[in-house]
C-alpha cells in the first residue's frame, strides 16, 4: 500500500511526480532542488543552495513523521564535482550521528539550472 506525502512547507512538485511516496514503512523522497515555498530559486552560494535543499527534505520528512535520523540512503547530484567540499560540509551538519549511505554524482545538468539536487530514502 502506498501513500502520497505532500506538504506546503516544501515547494510543490514541478512535474508529474510526488514530493514523496510512503510504501509500507519506507519513504521515498523525490529529488529536491533549491526552490523555496514561494517558488523562488535560491541561486546564491552553493552552501545556500544546499541549505535550501535540506530544508525542503526536512519539511517532507516531518510531514511523514520522520527526521534526518530516519534517512537510510541519500543521493546528491551536482553539475560540478568541485562543489563536493562545500556541499559535504552543509550536508554533514544535518547528518552528524550515524549518517546514511550516500552517493555523490556529477551530472551534466539539473532542473532549472540549479547546481545541487538531493533525493533520499527513509525508514519510518
Amino acid at each position: 500500500m502506498k501513500k502520497i506525502i505532500k506538504t506546503d512547507k516544501a515547494p510543490a512538485a514541478i512535474g508529474s511526480y510526488s514530493q514523496a511516496v510512503k510504501a509500507g514503512s519506507t519513504l521515498y523522497i523525490s529529488g529536491q532542488i533549491p526552490l523555496n515555498i514561494e517558488g523562488e530559486l535560491i541561486m546564491t552560494s552553493i552552501e545556500d543552495q544546499t541549505e535550501q535543499v535540506l530544508k525542503n527534505l526536512k519539511a517532507i520528512l516531518k510531514e511523514a513523521g520522520g527526521n534526518f535520523s530516519n534517512v537510510v540512503k541519500a543521493t546528491i547530484y551536482t553539475d560540478d564535482i568541485s562543489y563536493f567540499n562545500e556541499i559535504n560540509e552543509v550536508y554533514g551538519r544535518n547528518f552528524k550521528k550515524e549518517p546514511p549511505a550516500r552517493a555523490f554524482v556529477e551530472v551534466s545538468a539539473l532542473p532549472k539550472g540549479v547546481n545541487v539536487e538531493i533525493e533520499a530514502i527513509a525508514e519510518l
